[in-house]
């Protein structure tokens, strides 16, 4: 039972693999933070601190308009590349055997190279490193864990602050001997520049001590439509980006969702799931229009996790499944201006490593 609900607290919610959503930057979602569950449902302790660290790396590089990868981009060496990698710090508080708080600081190590960014001709490299968005989190049991220790699902409410950098900027070689400094890409900018309001919920249940189903469900609402920062890298907008509102970054709403079983041998856990990371095309609150890369990943997530009591170890892999770079509002503005249908593409990685550690104290 404890193996059990030690997988849960570990597979809850890591991080999504990097930050940025699959149109927002050619990768999965931005970060939900690691650990957001409590360590066991009905704990007796009411003082208990958790800290987990989580790495989360992958690499994206395959193109896709909608469900169709576009092959040649490979081929011909045209292709995107993003190395994104993400160290995300939880700090979890149990106050007592209903509520627990966190807050999670993600910290970034992301490069992007690319022909048409720079010169067309030349492969360069673009950077990103510092500190995202921050985000609180309170949590509450629905059920008393104490009458419920086989199953329960748990309520999550929080606030993301636009503590990262969403203007970062570095050079950009327009030839030989001209670099321009602006703003990087929007898959690899540090944070989105809006404040958001992350919803959260997490359920389990086990069937025997080796035996167990887990859900979780995470949506962060983003009011802000636009945060000002220009997608010419540099240089002078276009007419055409202009007209149809992709000029400027857009701040999207994004989903997590996640649904598996696990079986627990010891100390040992050994987990698969399904995993869907969304980046939509319209938010629930605010505009929609700006610059984003909308789209979606399902992942089958196998996964291990390690109990030493004291500290859980685990590792996480989801492998991409169905990848699908949907149709943004710029490009629904853009196929009405010109009369032919525009759908931009996006570039997804094949799989997300996460490993990582909680330490309970």
């Amino acid at each position: 039972m404890k193996q059990i609900f030690s997988l849960l607290l570990a597979g809850l919610f890591i991080p999504i693999f990097a930050n940025h959503a699959s149109a927002q930057g050619c990768v999965a979602i931005r970060s939900t933070g690691g650990i957001c569950t409590m360590e066991h449902a009905h704990s007796d302790s009411t003082s208990k601190w958790v800290l987990n660290i989580n790495n989360r790396y992958f690499k994206s590089f395959r193109h896709f308009v909608g469900t169709k990868e576009q092959k040649q981009r490979v081929a011909n060496g045209s292709e995107v590349i993003n190395h994104s990698y993400t160290m995300d710090l939880t700090l979890t508080r149990n106050v007592n055997k209903w509520w627990s708080f966190s807050v999670d600081a993600p910290i970034l190590a992301n490069s992007r190279s690319s022909l048409y960014e720079h010169d067309g001709k030349n492969r360069f490299v673009t950077h990103s490193f510092g500190l995202g968005d921050i985000r609180f989190s309170a949590y509450r049991w629905i059920f008393n864990p104490e009458k419920m220790p086989r199953g329960n699902i748990q309520l999550g409410v929080g606030i993301k602050l636009p503590t990262g950098d969403y203007k970062y900027q570095d050079f950009f070689h327009k030839n030989d001997s001209t670099l321009v400094l602006g703003p990087v890409d929007q898959s690899i900018q540090l944070g989105d520049g809006g404040t958001g309001f992350p919803l959260e919920m997490n359920a389990f249940y086990n069937f025997s001590e080796k035996i167990s189903v887990y859900g979780n469900f995470y949506y962060l609402v983003s009011p802000r439509e636009q945060n000002g920062t220009s997608t010419a890298r540099g240089g002078t907008p276009s007419a055409g980006s202009i007209k149809n509102g992709s000029s400027v970054m857009s701040v999207p709403d994004q989903y997590m969702a996640r649904l598996g079983a696990n079986f627990t041998a010891n100390a040992l856990t050994i987990s698969l799931g399904l995993r869907d990371e969304c980046l939509p095309v319209h938010d629930l609150i605010g505009g929609s229009k700006g610059f984003r890369r909308p789209g979606y990943i399902i992942s089958l997530e196998p996964g291990l996790t390690y109990d030493f009591k004291k500290v859980n170890v685990y590792a996480y892999v989801p492998v991409a499944l169905v990848r699908d770079r949907t149709q943004s509002v710029a490009d629904k503005i853009q196929t009405k201006l010109t009369g032919v249908y525009t759908q931009g593409d996006a570039a997804f990685a094949d799989y997300t490593i996460n490993v990582g550690c909680s330490f309970k104290f």
